[in-house]
């Protein structure tokens, strides 16, 4: 899947992904608006909804309601880099949720296709290329 990265004013960066865009803005402190996340809240935002939708398809597949259940996820970072040196994801469940579940729901979420390119990152490579 390519992207088309755009800057449509002020500090916003659009990335356009087939019939998607997704909306970045930089915080008012950094110089921008915040009108919408930043690129690296997105990035943090990804890790979480990516594990969102392993849960629900593992509720779906086994017939279990989703009604109750959400993902609280937390960032440890280091203080003196500011860079994040660890992401918890708790997965909250009603009472009512199968105990025999629980683990396996765990399971379900670790398979985040995120998650999985984290562990094994991909070599980004950067160009320039004059048009016209």
């Amino acid at each position: 899947m390519d992207l088309r990265i755009h800057f449509p004013g002020g500090a916003r960066v659009d990335a356009e992904m087939g019939p998607h865009t997704i909306h970045t803005d930089k915080s008012r402190k950094s110089g921008g608006e915040w009108t919408a996340p930043t690129p690296f809240e997105t990035f943090l935002a990804s890790i979480g909804t990516c594990a969102g939708v392993y849960v629900l398809g593992f509720c779906q597949q086994r017939g279990l309601p989703t009604d109750g259940i959400q993902i609280e996820q937390h960032q440890d970072v280091d203080s003196a880099s500011g860079m994040v040196t660890g992401v918890h994801l708790d997965i909250h469940v009603p009472p009512t949720f199968p105990a025999k579940y629980r683990a396996a729901l765990v399971r379900s979420a670790e398979q985040c296709t995120v998650k999985k390119h984290l562990e094994h990152p991909p070599e980004i490579m950067t160009t320039t290329i004059t048009d016209g």
